[in-house]
């Protein structure tokens, strides 16, 4: 009896661990520099490469670290792309998207900070200003 009563309570223990590391899991929303996602794009292509694509504002535009750990919290599928494309609060933002580059109207190209890709190979690419 001694020894079900140990394994059980083991086992309940693994449990709730299992449950609050799954609810406390990171999200972008938790960094700071107000992040808002103001634009999405996603293929709906279920049987091939999945594209996204994101247009995001910060309200801290020198938070750069931060706007590359936002791309990273973002979903990714394996042989898919993510890019997130990152501007101002306040300032002009695409709330349109679309899958073939240019992803939205070159007017705003000038109010770009940043941009974050993980491409089909998982590579990280993180660019400052990457229309000027």
């Amino acid at each position: 009896m001694n020894k079900k009563y140990l394994f059980g309570l083991a086992l309940a223990a693994l449990l709730v661990w299992f449950i609050v590391d799954a609810v406390s899991q990171p999200s972008p929303q938790d960094l700071p520099g107000d992040f808002e996602e103001v634009g999405m794009f996603r293929n709906e292509n279920n049987t091939g490469p999945i594209v996204r694509i994101y247009s995001v504002t910060v309200g801290d535009t020198t938070r750069w670290q931060e706007m590359e750990q936002y791309g990273n919290l973002m979903p990714y599928t394996k042989y898919g792309t993510t890019k997130v494309y990152f501007f101002a609060k306040g300032q002009q933002a695409p709330t349109t998207l679309q899958a073939t580059p240019p992803h939205f109207a070159p007017t705003f190209n000038r109010h770009c900070l940043a941009s974050y890709e993980k491409d089909v190979m998982s590579k990280v690419t993180f660019r400052k200003h990457p229309f000027r």
